[in-house]
């Protein structure tokens, strides 16, 4: 005998575009925190210049020479690109500062934004002009030092700053951060032997004013012309034999306190002010 009665009704349960873990919601519903969310995804950029903070991003943004591949930034961040910059096209992929915190190194400052850009074009030995003003760094690793030297190099107008592949920093990530916007302002121009490159540019003309606190001339001595190029020694070790060997002069910055040397950083900043007042 048939059996005419209803199969018992299961209780209702959430619809599949509902349900936890597929990562969806319905439409209207609000979307709730599930523990961190999955980085967003990032294109595969051979030597990707990575730039954080307001500055560095700020004046990347403006640069229109900057092909800028991935902009993050939070709400906040967004809102006050949109309110500074207002003449420069930004679409941000809008993200928490947790997302950005996880991208870049530990305590960073990165103030809710966060790039991937190309590395701008720049000069090289050959193309470096007549007049050039150029720093070159001889084996200054730290890259807050090297940061440092950029903003100064920009404030002065420094035409390219010259540096080796190896034993120095990348224009990226920490040392863009503490250029505050001047690496698109101070391209580098990177050399596989820095004695070599001296050698060529003083083929070129240039005059090579090495920078020691044991140095022969002072800088109000100097025959200071253009094209001029100067050499920065790492802290401690300062210029190597044959780097100071390549310079036309080795000059000194001459102070009246007991303590004749300075943080690098802040030798260049006055190095560069006595140098360009006589260019």
């Amino acid at each position: 005998m048939p059996d005419d009665r209803k199969p018992p009704r299961k209780p209702p349960g959430k619809p599949p575009h509902a349900r936890a873990g597929n990562g969806r919601i319905g439409p209207g519903a609000r979307a709730r925190s599930r523990g961190p969310r999955a980085r967003p995804p990032r294109p595969e950029l051979d030597d990707a210049v990575v730039l954080y903070g307001w500055h560095p991003v700020a004046e990347a943004l403006r640069n229109g020479k900057r092909t800028i591949h991935r902009l993050l930034a939070t709400e906040n961040a967004a809102r006050r690109l949109a309110e500074e910059l207002p003449g420069v096209v930004a679409s941000p992929q809008i993200v928490r500062p947790s997302e950005i915190d996880a991208l870049v190194p530990p305590d960073a400052v990165h103030q809710g934004l966060y790039a991937e850009a190309e590395p701008l074009e720049g000069y090289d030995l050959d193309t470096l002009p007549d007049d050039a003003l150029v720093l070159a760094l001889d084996q200054i690793t730290d890259p807050h030092n090297v940061g440092a030297i950029v903003r100064t190099a920009a404030a002065f107008g420094v035409t390219a700053i010259l540096t080796t592949a190896r034993h120095s920093p990348a224009a990226t990530g920490v040392l863009a951060k503490s250029a505050s916007g001047g690496l698109e302002h101070v391209p580098f121009v990177v050399v596989r032997n820095l004695g070599d490159a001296l050698d060529r540019l003083g083929t070129r003309g240039f005059l090579r004013v090495g920078l020691d606190s044991e140095g022969d001339e002072t800088f109000e001595s100097l025959p200071a012309r253009r094209p001029a190029l100067l050499v920065l020694g790492a802290e401690g070790k300062g210029l190597r034999a044959r780097t100071r060997s390549l310079c036309d002069v080795v000059a000194r910055l001459d102070m009246a306190g007991a303590i004749k040397s300075l943080n690098v950083s802040n030798a260049a900043a006055i190095a560069l002010y006595a140098l360009t007042r006589r260019l």
